[in-house]
């Protein structure tokens, strides 16, 4: 695979954080991630067999997470992560968007790496940030696009759905990274692997042109211009010897 830039980077970045908690002898947290930085780091803490260490980002399923390091002797749990729910409040009449929220809450000096996922709905928003910030957001903002908004610490379940997904079930050839996304887009194989040749396909959020990549369970793909989509299921083979995938697209 491509190889993204800033990797280097993200993994000086964990490996300092390992050594700090292991010699401080408490857990240490990096800032918010994104899906692609989320599963890089993800894969150092594999690589080195690092068992203390945990990604979260408040509720299960989250896309940007935090990633904490912990000692030995601590048992990594989400109750230990410095992150805060915020629901903000609004009529329902009103239409904002996780848009509208994003650029407020940047406009007030926070960076994007303090903020984690912001789930909104009818009426409601609730979004993720550090400890830290959210007394001052709570206290600060009471606007959002215009509109009157009512911030408080916590949420009610249920959350607010962060995506909707179309299911898809298709029988391919084999678990490479060619037959799964001409599957997810309904194009042919040759198609796809063009596609892929010309860099317009990303698998777990790197670039990837070989269309003989291996895929596997949970994996994302992203087909630029067609949608995002995940991989539920790999397998079973059928008696014919193809195989049977599931997977979701991103609405």
């Amino acid at each position: 695979m491509e190889q993204k830039p800033g990797s280097a980077a993200l993994e000086s970045r964990f490996r300092d954080l390992m050594r700090l908690s292991s010699s401080a002898g408490r857990a240490r947290f990096m800032g918010f991630l994104d899906e692609r930085e989320a599963f890089a780091v993800h894969g150092f803490a594999q690589r080195e067999k690092e068992r203390s260490t945990m990604l979260w980002g408040g509720y299960p399923d989250a896309e940007r997470v935090m990633f904490g390091a912990f000692p030995d002797f601590m048992q990594p749990e989400g109750d230990a992560f410095p992150i805060t729910a915020v629901t903000a409040s609004f009529r329902k009449c009103d239409r904002l968007s996780h848009r509208d929220f994003l650029g407020a809450l940047l406009h007030a000096g926070i960076e994007r790496s303090a903020l984690g996922d912001i789930l909104v709905e009818e009426g409601r928003c609730v979004f993720f940030c550090r400890d830290e910030i959210s007394e001052f957001l709570i206290s600060q903002i009471s606007k959002i696009g215009g509109v009157g908004v009512r911030l408080s610490q916590g949420y009610g379940e249920p959350l607010p759905q962060a995506h909707h997904f179309e299911e898809w079930t298709a029988v391919i050839a084999s678990a490479r990274l060619d037959c799964a996304a001409a599957a997810a887009v309904s194009t042919s194989r040759e198609k796809a692997s063009e596609m892929i040749r010309s860099g317009l396909v990303q698998l777990n959020h790197d670039t990837v042109v070989s269309p003989s990549e291996e895929i596997r369970e949970g994996d994302k793909l992203s087909v630029r211009g067609k949608g995002r989509f995940v991989l539920d299921r790999v397998g079973p083979v059928t008696k014919k010897g193809r195989l049977i995938i599931k997977g979701r697209k991103y609405l």
